[in-house]
């Protein structure tokens, strides 16, 4: 799954899985960013009682974790050359060995891996392993920026408004000029930035509803064509 950060991409593997055979079992999240490349082998494999300083107990590892299920891997080109190695066997083999141990360990997992980086120009810079780009390459996903799909903003905000009413126990409603302004708004942040502004309005407005005035100044004019005439069967209004 490919897009620009904050388009939502997590919220697609989390809507694959939930809607799939697999919806019982585990959705186990891993950012590829996050972990150190000393600790990439245990923590996606796991490792045995004594295999290292301080491994007091054995540890199951995020395969083993996400066995039935789905195992998704945010960020996966932050992942080092040593790392992709190892991930690539696991692929290859569809079996792995904890770290310190013996036993050699099948698991059934659906793998999903997503980033907001060109992949293929990253293989065409030796930044990433092209056998691993076409392991992982085998249904691709590109998910549009906010800005590309504007017809979406106005059941976006409202579903996001909703959310946070719930949340901090308040009552809101959008007035269409507010909605006309959201629309011409670039959304560099994508989703998550519409959703950070919903949240902050939520808990900042007092009034009932909410209108330009209660925007931040970056957020542009509204243009001069309603989102009703522009999307006039959405039912979400």
């Amino acid at each position: 799954i490919t897009g620009e950060s904050g388009t939502g991409k997590e919220l697609i593997v989390q809507s694959l899985h939930s809607q799939s055979d697999r919806a019982a079992a585990p959705l186990i999240r891993v950012n590829c960013a996050a972990i150190p490349e000393s600790l990439f082998e245990s923590e996606l494999f796991g490792y045995e009682k004594g295999a290292f300083t301080g491994a007091a107990n054995r540890k199951p590892g995020r395969f083993e974790l996400a066995d039935g299920g789905t195992l998704f891997l945010d960020e996966v080109a932050e992942m080092s050359s040593s790392s992709q190695v190892k991930l690539l066997r696991v692929l290859q083999e569809g079996e792995f060995e904890r770290v310190g141990g013996t036993r050699t360990i099948a698991v059934d997992v659906r793998l999903v891996a997503a980033t907001n980086q060109d992949l293929e120009r990253l293989v065409a810079q030796g930044d990433f392993r092209e056998d691993l780009y076409y392991r992982l390459n085998v249904i691709s996903l590109k998910i549009p920026a906010l800005r590309d799909r504007p017809e979406d903003i106005p059941s976006l905000a409202y579903t996001f408004l909703r959310k946070f009413d719930q949340k901090y126990n308040t009552s809101h409603e959008l007035s269409t000029a507010f909605l006309d302004t959201l629309l011409d708004h670039g959304w560099p942040g994508n989703i998550r930035e519409l959703e950070n502004l919903m949240e902050r309005l939520t808990v900042t407005v007092r009034d009932a509803g909410i209108d330009i005035p209660h925007l931040p100044e970056r957020i542009s004019a509204p243009g001069t064509v309603s989102f009703r005439e522009k999307y006039p069967l959405n039912p979400c209004y």
